[in-house]
Order: C-alpha cells, then sequence, then structure tokens
C-alpha cells in the first residue's frame, strides 16, 4: 500500500515483555504486589483439594465405612472447615485481584494512550510522510486492545497457573516419586509440543497484527478518497486492491489461529494418556504395594504444608492414589490453560512491540534557545521583556558565552542563503535558493507542480531541516530558534484546507487560543466569511463534522483564511490559498487578503499569476531553482518563463 512501512526491527518476544513489566512495576508498583499476592493464594487455593483428598479417605472415608458415621464426624467437620475457609480465602483473593487488575489495567492503558498520543505530537512530519496514518491509528486501537488483553487477562491467568502447577508437582512429588517420572516424561513432550506448534502460533500473530495495521489503513485511505473513487468509476478496482490486502490479513490469522487451535486438543490429548498411565501405575503400585520414597510435609492441622526427605520408603495408599489421579487431570488442564492463552500473549507481545517502535522513535530535534517573548519598546528603542500581552514582540537571545541576553524586534525579516534540500539525502529538490522577504514585502513563487514552491515554506517553519546552506530570521539563524516560537510567529493557509470537530469559532480560535469573540469576530471579516458564517444555522457557533462537509471548499478555505488573521503573525504563508475559491468568492476574499497581509511579510505561492501582480517580488522556479526574479512589470520586460507563463504561452502545470 503506498506509504505504509511496516516494523523494521526484529521482535524481541522477551525483551518486549520485559520492557512491558517494567513499566507496569514502575507505574503501579503497590497495584501489581496485591495482585501477585493474591495469585499466589489463588494458586494455593487450587490445589486445596489435593491436600486434603487423601487425608479425607484414608482418615474419614475408610474409617467411616469400617466404624460408622459417629467415629469420623469429628475430623470430617474438622475437613469440612479448613476447605471452606481455604475456599473462601482463594475467592476473596481473586475478587480482590480482579478489581485492583480492573482498576490498574484501564490506568495502565489511559496513560499509554497519552504518552502514544503525546509523543506523537512531538514527531517531525517526514514520520507521517513515511507512515500511513492508518497504521499509526491501529497502534492506538488493535494494538492497544491486544495490550489490555495481555495484561488484565493472559497474564493473571498464565502466572496463577504456572504457580498452580508448580505447586502440584512439589505436592505430587511428595505422594510419589514413581509416579512423578511420568508427570515429567508428560511435560518435557508438551513443552517441546508447545514450543514446536506454538512458535509457529507466534509467527503468524505477529504477521497477521501487521496485515491487519495494513488493511485499515487502506480503509482509511479510501474512505477520504470515496469522491475520488466514485468520479473516476474505481469502486472495482478499489475492491480489488482491497481484496489482495484481506486475502493476506485473512490467510495470516488462517495459519496463526490453525496452529493456535490445533495446540489446545493435543495438550488435552497428552492429558488423557498421562490421566490413564497414573491409573494403570496407581493401581499397580497399590495392588502390589510398590515401595517408594517418601518426600514427606510437615503438618499442619493435619494438613500437610511444608515437607523434608525422609530416605525411608514407604506404600503408596488409596487416598493418594485417588489425589494422584486428579493431580495428575489438574496438572495436564493447567498446561492446557497456559495454551488457551498463548494466543492472546503472542498478539499482546506483537502489539507491545509495535507500540514501543512507535515511542522509540526520534522525537523532532530542537536545538534552539532563543525565543518569542512579549515586549514593551521604548521611544529610544530599548526592549523591556513582559510578561503582559502587548501586542510588541521580540526575540530573546541568551549567550552563553559571556551570559547577557540581546532582544530583537520580531519584524519578519526572513532571508535564505545558498540553500540546499532534499526529502531523500542523495536527491536533493532544491538547490542554491537565496531569497529575502523585507519586513512588509509579498515575494510570490510560481512555477510547475514539483518545482519546490511549497518546500520552500516548509523550510520557513522548519518542518524539516536543511542539507545545506542558511535561513536567518530578523538577523538571527532560525536553527537557533525554539521551533514553537519559530511556528507561533508565522501564520499559514494551506490549500488543503483542515477544520476540526467543533464550532466554526473553535475553528478559528485555533489559530489563537486565547483570542476573544471580538478578535474571532473581527478575524471573520477580514477573510470576508463573516456574513456567510451569521447565515449559519447557529452562526458561530454552529458545530462541524467531517472536516466540515457541510461547507463548501470556498467557505472551509475563508475559515482557514481567517484562523490565520486571527493569530495576527509577522509572517503569513498562502500556499496556494485561493485555489479551492471560485471566481466570485475570490474576489470577495481579495481584499480581505490583502487588507491580512498589509504590514507582513507575506510568502505566497501562486495557482493563478493575477493573485500576485502587486507581489514586490515574484520568484520563478524550475526544478528547484530559481530561474527568475523581479516585480510583475519587470519580468514581463525581461520576456522569460514568467512572460509566458502570464501570456499562456505556458502552462504552470
Amino acid at each position: 500500500m503506498p506509504g505504509f512501512k511496516g516494523t523494521t526491527r526484529k521482535f524481541n518476544k522477551k525483551q518486549t515483555f520485559g520492557r512491558l513489566m517494567k513499566n507496569l512495576f514502575k507505574s503501579y508498583p503497590v497495584h501489581m504486589t496485591v495482585i501477585i499476592i493474591c495469585i499466589l493464594i489463588a494458586a494455593v487455593g487450587g490445589i486445596i483439594a489435593s491436600l486434603f483428598m487423601p487425608n479425607i479417605i484414608n482418615e474419614v472415608m475408610y474409617p467411616g465405612m469400617i466404624n460408622g458415621y459417629d467415629a469420623v464426624k469429628d475430623t470430617l467437620k474438622d475437613y469440612l472447615t479448613g476447605l471452606i475457609i481455604c475456599y473462601g480465602i482463594a475467592l476473596l483473593a481473586l475478587i480482590i485481584q480482579s478489581q485492583v487488575m480492573a482498576s490498574m489495567g484501564q490506568g495502565f492503558l489511559n496513560k499509554l494512550r497519552k504518552d502514544l498520543f503525546g509523543k506523537m505530537e512531538q514527531l517531525p512530519i517526514s514520520y507521517f510522510d513515511r507512515h500511513a496514518h492508518g497504521d499509526i491509528m491501529s497502534t492506538y486501537t488493535n494494538d492497544v486492545d491486544a495490550i489490555r488483553q495481555l495484561i488484565t487477562v493472559a497474564l493473571p491467568q498464565a502466572t496463577q497457573t504456572m504457580i498452580t502447577v508448580l505447586l502440584l508437582f512439589i505436592l505430587m512429588m511428595s505422594y510419589s516419586v514413581w509416579l512423578c517420572v511420568v508427570i515429567v516424561i508428560a511435560t518435557i513432550v508438551i513443552f517441546r509440543v508447545t514450543k514446536k506448534v506454538g512458535g509457529g502460533s507466534a509467527k503468524y500473530f505477529i504477521a497477521q497484527q501487521q496485515s491487519l495495521a495494513r488493511c485499515e489503513g487502506f480503509i482509511e485511505e479510501m474512505m477520504n478518497g470515496q469522491k475520488v473513487i466514485k468520479v473516476f468509476t474505481h469502486e472495482e478496482q478499489s475492491k480489488a486492491d482491497f481484496e489482495v490486502l484481506n486475502e493476506k490479513l485473512n490467510d495470516d490469522a488462517y495459519k496463526a489461529n490453525a496452529y493456535a487451535n490445533m495446540l489446545g486438543p493435543i495438550i488435552h490429548n497428552i492429558g488423557n494418556i498421562l490421566y490413564v498411565l497414573v491409573a494403570i501405575l496407581g493401581v499397580i503400585f497399590v495392588t502390589f504395594d510398590v515401595k517408594n520414597p517418601s518426600i514427606s510435609f510437615y503438618s499442619f492441622a493435619n494438613v500437610k504444608f511444608s515437607f523434608h526427605v525422609d530416605a525411608a520408603f514407604e506404600a503408596l495408599s488409596i487416598g493418594v492414589a485417588v489425589a494422584f489421579l486428579g493431580m495428575s487431570r489438574q496438572f495436564a488442564n493447567s498446561f492446557n490453560q497456559i495454551s488457551m492463552q498463548l494466543n492472546s500473549a503472542v498478539m499482546g507481545l506483537a502489539g507491545a512491540d509495535r507500540v514501543f517502535e512507535l515511542m522509540d522513535q526520534e522525537p523532532e530535534y530542537d536545538e534552539g534557545y532563543v525565543t518569542l517573548v512579549n515586549c514593551n519598546i521604548a521611544m529610544d528603542g530599548t526592549i523591556t521583556e513582559t510578561e503582559e500581552h502587548t501586542g510588541k514582540w521580540a526575540w530573546k537571545h541568551p549567550h552563553k558565552a559571556d551570559g547577557t541576553v540581546t532582544y530583537t524586534p520580531l519584524k519578519g525579516d526572513i532571508r535564505f542563503y545558498d540553500v540546499d534540500f532534499g526529502y531523500y539525502k542523495d536527491k536533493l529538490v532544491l538547490h542554491d535558493v537565496t531569497l529575502y522577504g523585507k519586513p512588509g514585502q509579498k515575494i510570490a513563487f510560481v512555477g510547475a507542480t514539483g518545482a519546490g514552491k511549497t518546500t520552500i515554506t516548509n523550510l520557513i517553519n522548519r518542518f524539516y531541516d536543511l542539507a545545506d546552506g542558511k535561513i536567518r530570521y530578523d538577523g538571527i539563524n532560525i536553527n537557533k530558534i525554539k521551533k514553537p516560537d519559530l511556528r507561533r510567529s508565522i501564520g499559514i493557509v494551506l490549500q488543503e484546507t483542515n477544520l476540526f470537530t467543533g464550532t466554526v469559532k473553535d475553528n478559528i480560535r485555533y489559530g489563537k487560543l486565547d483570542a476573544t469573540d471580538d478578535e474571532i469576530i473581527k478575524a471573520a471579516k477580514i477573510a470576508n466569511a463573516y456574513d456567510f458564517i451569521t447565515r449559519l444555522p447557529d452562526g458561530f457557533d454552529t458545530m462541524l463534522s467531517g472536516n466540515g462537509s457541510q461547507l463548501s471548499q470556498g467557505q472551509r478555505q475563508l475559515i482557514s483564511i481567517a484562523r490565520a488573521a486571527v493569530a495576527d503573525a509577522p509572517v503569513m504563508i498562502l500556499d496556494e490559498a485561493t485555489s479551492s475559491i471560485d471566481t466570485r468568492t475570490e474576489l470577495l476574499v481579495q481584499k480581505g487578503m490583502d487588507q491580512l497581509m498589509e504590514g507582513r511579510t507575506t510568502f505566497v505561492i501562486a495557482h493563478r499569476l493575477s493573485t500576485v501582480q502587486n507581489a514586490n517580488a515574484i520568484m520563478v522556479l524550475d526544478h528547484g531553482r530559481i530561474i527568475e526574479r523581479g516585480d510583475h512589470d519587470d519580468l514581463i520586460k525581461a520576456r522569460g518563463v514568467y512572460y509566458q507563463l502570464y501570456t499562456g504561452a505556458f502552462e504552470l502545470e
């Protein structure tokens, strides 16, 4: 899919799991401690029946059958009381664990989404050039949800089950070493099968996550381009392209689930075989009074808890044989439960790896230290910094060498010196560009698509950094100016209008978050948007959604121009700002545009040459080079490329 870049680093499950656990413990140390304690208690509760069963059979059932109920009722009561207490404690632990886990899980995911969004806002524009937006969205949705399933369901259950397996193994060793040998052999077989089948499953679950991201990215792109698709009757080709991606997703998902679904039945049947073997051997050991090493537990209230090794050999009792049979079933089922969580664990780790990949992206580099501050300017030119909004600005320039601070008035003087630039290191798109825009001047760029017009304005905003050369803003190298301060001093109107869900007023205020209602109305009037806004159902409070889909293209652009007007920046960039506006609307907005540009340094990318005739300087670009420069009259007299463009001998596109 165009623009999509899959993960390029190798997926390391251990490293990803360790990083995820480190973040969990760092963010919620108390919650994690409580959860672990509750899991331990619940795991012990899971084997309580196995602890009590031999004693109940040997001390209650058989004596009761021989001597009657009255002889064993007190003993039975003690065991039942112990069982009820133990199961009650285990149940309470599970309830506490579930509540704490819900709180921690949602809190962690909330923090994770905040961190993801915060990181995304720090990334350079080039990152979004290289990655499909649908792929990034998949990180917020599918990958984060996979992490939720991992930390709130799969991980606790798998941990509890593994602890149960360990406790069962210790307990079975205390009952019969010979029978435990069978358990060990079965465990080795289960581990080998899990590694073989589970490894194949993991590989395809990771591929499934990546294919899902591609699929969603394509769907988002097609949703955004529905009008174009229908205009060019591209529906069938779009469906064909989607089917290719969807088939790849289906194939990866099928293979992942085929492996995963195979694992459960295999382990279940190994458990059945184990159950039969333990039953046969148990009967043999009891019938023929086979002796085996005794590993006995110290007893507490007739229930065995801690153990010591005894050199003596003892025969297997019927109670122990029956209990061992139940434990072997529980042991095999525990592995089956772990295998059932394997899918969620692998998908969660794959999702975590994609989340961490985004989090590990290099943020937009900003080495600037010159800031933009409010100031007062005295009659003698002395500049004093102030916290109050005075409408006057200055560049605050600290000098590291001597510790002094100088203030330079913000005028909007921008100059390029021998600038080279390429989006890729081995392919330059601008060559040796030198130009200047003095305060209050209007500089226009004309040329064919791909000539480098928009690239120049992107460099002023420092969306990208130079390959060579310098750009100075009021005499200061823009690399020394903090990017937020630099961009705050520049208003911009793009050819592609972006309106956000909210009121018309909110969208205009986007240019200046603390703008008053009066300033918003004034900006709307400057852009000649006031009349149509007041005719909307709720005027300035009309809700917009879907990128302002209920407005015409021209109306959306007028709101965008009003947004730039309310910012009141000394430098203005107009990237073909009127190209989407019809001729009648253009005439209405041109006066407002002239008023907006008055007193400001303005860089205009021209689609219609009629809009730049009054520019102080016109730069004609061709393949990243300025081939002509001058005002309209000079260029017409020169009878070069601009003249041919103006007279229609050449076309801009």
